[in-house]
């Protein structure tokens, strides 16, 4: 915080002080992460990160996803294995775990949780959302806001609203009907906004019934503020503002990324040509203002946070999220004493899947490896065969592979199959084209089940995959999800009985 910066503002004198043009740049950032200050008043710039379910903070100004890493940060399950914990008390403590992280590096806004419905399994981003029923939803996302912004940062509650889909969602239009969103897709919504009043709400890119939600005054002015009480600052998605004093007029407060010389110009004009009323730009500078206040005693006290115990809360909530879906013969959990043998197969035990592609990605602190940990777990005098069995980039069949995976598994007392969708196959930014395992997957277990009949399989997914055509084929399935970067010790917790899998399935 720069020394001249105020420590409390007193908004109305701000604001009484401020010029047209000084109104005009606090409601477009400065740069892809800041908002923008005014030295002269002593107002800071404030800076936001993604990181629904770990930080996400690329520190230099021009940073975005790709560009450079980001900071070493907790990778906890994604939203979607949480969400099948069905615990608002672990959604409040990895709340409160966020928000430290995100305090101690000098972020003020953690861009999350997303609570868009699952209106399609097929949808590229269901791994970010909680669940597909609104109210557990909505429960589970106000605990975790109650969480973060107990630590003096904000979050941003996304995204605003029937943003149900990846493809085209920069253009499509969501058709649904006022009864439909208000039994649907605006619930979640509105549960987190009463009960957890988030700092931030971040704007969809889609349009809803042919406005975009960046421009939509039903949405943002009429809901949001006026009926549900909302009293905090509507930021753009990323680029989701098509034209600024529009949308102004809607409601959202705060573009992002700025269009410099573009936005704020819009702005200034629109007021002096009477087609913007001060009054609206003011508002929007009122709410901007309270936020770069509120967010001032963090950065002024910092923080720290002890990284293994972030850590083992990943892993307890791994284990929280696992669901088990069969277990025939109570195969499970696993007893591999001296003298047994167990074939672990499939690339994932090595080559772990643990979180979704896209903007939430997160640079994990550390990345627990299935195979090492179930090494590590069975102790001495158990052989472990490994075996890839696939590649993960392709879902072509490799024959070698698959007869070393053969081998493997011939003979041996428990067969271990870590099956699941490849990055590539789930991501932000477009959508799935079927709800099937890669075919390279489904024929191994097919070909392992000729040569052994007690398989157990574990599942990393992001969201929901079909099990028709190979489930009666293995003895055990674990559903795991992106269970972060304590998955690996976390899935041989729960395959040795050292902790139970008690997830309950969120969606269907």
């Amino acid at each position: 915080m720069p020394e001249t910066a105020r420590t409390q503002f007193d908004v109305e004198a701000l604001v009484a002080e401020l010029t047209l043009e000084e109104k005009a740049s606090l409601c477009l950032g400065s740069t892809f992460w800041h908002t923008a200050p005014v030295e002269r008043l002593g107002i800071p710039r404030i800076m936001v990160a993604d990181g629904p379910h770990g930080l996400r903070a690329q520190m230099n100004e021009a940073d975005h996803v790709g560009l450079s890493g980001s900071v070493p940060a907790i990778c906890f399950p994604t939203a979607s294995g949480l969400g099948s914990s069905w615990n608002v008390e672990l959604f409040r403590a990895v709340g409160e775990a966020l928000g430290r992280e995100t305090k101690k590096w000098g972020v003020s806004v953690l861009l999350g949780p997303g609570v868009n419905m699952k209106r399609s399994p097929l949808c590229g981003r269901n791994f970010e959302y909680v669940s597909e029923d609104p109210w557990l939803a909505g429960e589970l996302a106000t605990a975790m806001v109650h969480g973060v912004q107990s630590q003096g940062v904000g979050t941003s509650l996304k995204h605003y609203a029937a943003n149900n889909q990846e493809e085209d969602r920069l253009r499509v239009s969501a058709e649904v009907d006022e009864r439909t969103l208000r039994e649907i897709y605006l619930p979640a919504f509105e549960r987190v906004v009463k009960n957890a009043q988030p700092w931030t709400v971040m704007c969809a890119y889609n349009r809803v019934n042919g406005t975009y939600a960046s421009e939509h005054h039903w949405l943002l002015t009429e809901v949001l503020r006026e009926e549900w009480g909302f009293d905090g600052v509507v930021v753009s998605d990323w680029g989701a503002v098509h034209d600024r004093v529009a949308s102004l007029q809607g409601g959202l407060d705060l573009e992002m990324p700025p269009k410099l010389g573009v936005s704020d110009a819009a702005i200034v004009e629109a007021v002096n040509e009477g087609e913007l009323e001060l009054t609206v730009l003011d508002g929007a500078v009122r709410r901007m203002l309270r936020l770069v206040d509120a967010v001032q005693p963090a950065l002024a006290e910092g923080a720290t946070f002890d990284v293994d115990e972030h850590h083992g809360l990943a892993r307890r909530a791994a284990h929280e999220s696992a669901v088990l879906l069969k277990n025939d013969g109570s195969v499970l959990p696993l007893q591999a004493g001296q003298g047994s043998s167990v074939a672990v197969i499939g690339e994932f035990a090595q080559t772990p899947r643990y979180q979704g592609a896209g903007s939430s990605q997160v640079n994990p602190t550390r990345l627990d490896v299935p195979l090492d940990e179930l090494k590590a777990g069975m102790g001495v005098g158990v052989e472990v065969r490994f075996a890839s069995g696939f590649g993960i980039g392709t879902t072509d069949g490799d024959a070698h592979k698959l007869a070393e995976a053969v081998e493997a598994a011939r003979g041996a007392d428990h067969v271990l199959l870590f099956l699941g969708l490849p990055a590539a196959a789930e991501s932000e930014g477009f959508d799935r084209t079927d709800m099937d395992l890669p075919a390279n997957q489904i024929n191994l277990v097919h070909a392992l089940a000729e040569v052994h009949d007690r398989i157990i399989v574990v599942l990393a997914n992001g969201s929901s995959v079909t099990l028709t055509g190979w489930q009666d084929k293995v003895a055990a399935i674990l559903e795991c999800w992106l269970s972060g970067q304590a998955a690996g010790g976390a899935v041989a917790d729960l395959l040795f009985g050292v902790a139970n899998p008690s997830g309950k399935l969120a969606e269907t």
